[in-house]
């Protein structure tokens, strides 16, 4: 009754009884960030069968640092990395390319304050570890410490920027309180009654620097693209992968392909993909802008509007969720067209150049899925919107604990994800809950 070949199953069914979900996002339009990029010739497929040390499924920011981390430990081993994309076109380079050296929002204690300095201190380490990487190998990826903005325009933003800013205060981190002028003066828009801006944030463009960081692994990890793996299964003391064409066969194996994992067999009752949205309009005049030449901002409300100042004077907007799969171009369009319009009326008929939807992986309380088994399976998913950042230092967390080095301890830290009902209670509730934020959200969307 289930179509597994003899000796295949999915990681959790034991006996291939698995529901029939996929393992990677179909996306509907061009990565937009991409398509500013020169032109990349893809790395050959994985074909015929072959063995590997270790292989990684999802070369995205997680595959990539857990492939360099394993590479560097372990000279003569040779590692498999497996996308079913093309680097930069996949959901690493769908991103709005923040680096929050910082706790989210969502994630931010007052009341932790040593628990929270602990998860800062990790995440600043994998941003510079980033930062090292990219000047090392002159990746061209418009890279800098630019900071953040924080701004509302409703009470209820107003009120989550307060409790930010109790975060920030708590915690002895730096931050610049801005009303509504001083936000106009650096953004160009009135739209914000008020705000913060933190210093503790890089700025990248996310598919330059996913395909800078891809082309600079060591030699010994062999990339393989338009990959999709579609089961794994148990050959003896090792894991064997299957991809649309070919076999590979390793001891060690890492599921980094975040909200798919679920379609492997696996945190598949913890994690649920999300598709989200963004759009990038053609460069415009300067004097469309505030004094601030290249900025990002992040709403006060989930479903609030990401906003970003590119380098070349391009606006950037993200906003809206959608469960599992895109959603209509046509609704996505006009929900971007009316948050530019509330915040820059002049721009009303202003076309958008590049549109793009991106998946992320997203638990019940923003809390990772991470797992070293005794097998040689390890799990780093669930980024929550974090990817860059956090994806990098579990990728590398999981190497080192796979390796029997000291390690922190990720759940008591960053937490671990809980159990979520299936469908259709999870699809419904996912969708009462995007109503009831949406409402919340108001002019902050």
């Amino acid at each position: 009754a289930y179509p597994y070949p003899r000796g295949w199953f999915r990681v959790g069914y034991p006996h291939g009884v698995a529901p029939i979900v996929k393992t990677h996002p179909e996306h509907g339009q061009p990565c937009g960030w991409n398509a500013l990029l020169p032109p990349r010739a893809p790395l050959p497929a994985l074909r015929g069968e072959a063995h590997a040390d270790f292989v990684i499924i999802g070369a995205g920011y997680t595959g990539v640092s857990a492939a360099r981390a394993w590479a560097e430990r372990r000279r003569d081993d040779i590692v498999y990395l497996l996308d079913a994309s093309t680097v930069g076109e996949g959901s690493p380079g769908r991103n709005s390319g923040f680096l929050l050296d910082i706790a989210l929002a969502d994630d931010a204690d007052p009341a932790a304050t040593d628990r929270m300095a602990q998860m800062n201190a990790l995440t600043r380490g994998a941003v510079a570890r980033l930062r090292a990487l990219v000047e090392t190998h002159g990746i061209d990826c418009q890279f800098a410490p630019r900071g953040t903005y924080r701004a509302a325009a409703t009470d209820r933003g107003l009120a989550a920027i307060a409790a930010y800013r109790s975060f920030l205060e708590a915690a002895n981190l730096p931050y610049e309180a801005l009303d509504r002028d001083a936000l106009e003066a650096r953004l160009g828009t009135r739209h914000y009654r008020g705000g913060l801006y933190s210093p503790d944030c890089h700025l990248a463009q996310p598919a330059a620097m996913i395909r800078g960081l891809a082309d600079a692994l060591p030699e010994n990890v062999q990339l393989f693209e338009r990959s999709p793996v579609q089961m794994v299964g148990r050959d003896g003391e090792r894991w064997r992968v299957r991809t649309n064409a070919g076999v590979v066969r390793a001891k060690h194996l890492l599921l980094a392909n975040n909200a798919w994992a679920g379609g492997l067999g696996v945190c598949a009752d913890r994690l649920t993909p999300v598709f989200t949205f963004a759009a990038l309009t053609a460069p415009l005049s300067p004097d469309v802008f505030g004094s601030d030449p290249e900025w990002g901002l992040l709403p006060a409300a989930r479903l609030g509007t990401t906003v970003r100042r590119t380098r070349d004077d391009r606006l950037l907007l993200r906003t809206g969720y959608s469960y599992r799969r895109e959603a209509p171009r046509a609704d996505v369009e006009a929900r971007l067209r009316s948050s530019l319009t509330r915040r820059w009326p002049g721009l009303a008929d202003l076309p958008f150049e590049q549109f793009w939807g991106g998946s992320t992986g997203v638990t019940f309380d923003a809390t990772p899925v991470f797992e070293v088994r005794e097998d040689g399976l390890m799990i780093a998913a669930g980024c929550n919107g974090g990817g860059v950042v956090k994806g990098t230092l579990f990728g590398e967390l999981a190497v080192q604990r796979a390796l029997g080095e000291d390690t922190p301890d990720v759940s008591a830290l960053f937490g671990h994800a809980p159990w979520v009902p299936p469908d259709p209670i999870r699809r419904i509730g996912f969708s009462l809950l995007v109503r009831h934020w949406d409402r919340q959200a108001g002019a902050e969307a």
